[in-house]
C-alpha cells in the first residue's frame, strides 16, 4: 500500500528499512517519506514501529521442514547496497 502519496513510497519500502535497523528519522532521510505534506507521518511511524518492535526473524522452508533464522540487525554498507547517502558524498 502507498503510504506517502507525495514521493510513491510504500509500507514495503519502509518496512524493508525498518527491518534493517533504521529508525524512523533514518528511514526519512533515505527514503524521503513525510518531508512534503506530512499526512503520512502517523502512518509511517506506525509502520517503524511494528517492524521494529516485531524483530527481525524470517522462516526458511527446505525439504518441508522450517527453520526459523535471525536476520541482521542492520545494513551494513558496501559497494552491493547502493544507498542514496553514499551517492551524496
Amino acid at each position: 500500500m502507498i503510504v506517502c502519496v507525495c514521493r510513491r513510497i510504500s509500507d514495503r519500502e519502509i518496512a524493508r528499512h525498518a527491518r534493517a535497523g533504521m529508525s524512523f528519522d533514518e528511514v526519512q532521510l533515505e527514503l524521503g517519506v513525510a518531508t512534503q505534506c506530512g499526512q503520512c507521518e502517523g502512518c509511517a511511524r506506525e509502520v517503524v514501529a511494528q517492524c521494529s518492535a516485531s524483530g527481525s526473524v524470517a522462516a526458511c522452508h527446505s525439504n518441508g521442514a522450517a527453520a526459523v533464522i535471525e536476520l541482521a540487525t542492520s545494513i551494513v554498507e558496501s559497494k552491493a547496497w547502493h544507498s542514496s547517502r553514499l551517492a551524496a558524498v
